[in-house]
């Protein structure tokens, strides 16, 4: 588990499209939060890990190649468990909610979503950078 000192860092939470676009767009996400954030820390919810999971057994073509791809990449972050009887976008927005956390995410109708509560969401900008919006 981890140090104290890292749950006191901004918490950022990852949906299934920010996971993805780490490969399709070839972006260093980390890179990118310390850019952008300096201290962070990554949580995902475990309805993403079962959608990302779900798409690289299910989806076609390149969606399933990168879903494939990124499950390696979400070995490295915290997984936390959220209502299971949520589906993932509406597991991100409560994680985020529970957290006070950012989302980061290239999804426009979770985007809205978050806007309408007020979460601050990190978007992708130009196919290379992060944005916070």
């Amino acid at each position: 588990m981890a140090s104290n000192r890292i749950w006191r860092d901004k918490k950022i939470i990852l949906d299934s499209s920010a996971l993805m676009m780490v490969f399709e767009f070839n972006i260093d996400i980390e890179e990118e939060l310390d850019r952008l954030l300096g201290r962070y820390h990554i949580l995902i919810p475990r309805n993403v890990v079962d959608e990302i999971d779900f798409l690289s057994q299910k989806g076609r073509g390149r969606k399933k190649q990168l879903a494939k791809t990124a499950l390696k990449l979400l070995q490295r972050y915290d997984i936390i468990d959220v209502d299971s009887n949520l589906n993932a976008d509406d597991a991100v927005v409560a994680a985020a909610e529970e957290y006070n956390g950012m989302v980061v995410t290239n999804d426009r109708e979770l985007r809205r979503k978050l806007k309408e509560k007020g979460i601050p969401r990190i978007c992708l900008r130009g196919k290379h950078r992060l944005m916070i919006e």
